[in-house]
């Protein structure tokens, strides 16, 4: 699965250095249920997607729906197991731990690029 490192150029900040994509069929319905958490640094970009839930999930996360040019849409910040959430414009959402959007000031709007990492 390929890692990327992701930084809010708007912001100036790292929303973290070990993203993993999930672009297969497999890997969007597994996302993050079978972990217990994440660390700070790490994540999930799930290509394509419009909408998430947290049904069987152990821990809390942040999403962030982005659309075709990566700008955040929406962000659903802190959500908890057994929830849904969506955002029709977006084209991949970016998971992250829970309190990682806020303590990274991003905000709808903000400009965010990917590089992808060496295996």
């Amino acid at each position: 699965m390929p890692i990327y490192k992701v930084a809010n150029v708007t912001k100036n900040t790292t929303l973290g250095g070990a993203i993993a994509l999930a672009d297969s069929s497999e890997g969007r319905r597994k996302g993050l249920l079978k972990q217990d958490g994440l660390a700070d640094g790490e994540g999930l970009w799930i290509y394509p997607c419009e909408a998430v839930h947290t049904l069987f999930m152990r821990f809390e996360i942040d999403v962030i729906y982005l659309d075709g040019e990566k700008r955040v849409r929406k962000i659903a910040a802190n959500l908890r197991p057994w929830r849904m959430s969506g955002c029709l414009t977006a084209k991949s959402v970016l998971e992250l731990p829970a309190g990682m959007a806020k303590r990274t000031q991003t905000a709808v709007g903000d400009q965010l690029v990917f590089e992808k990492l060496e295996a």
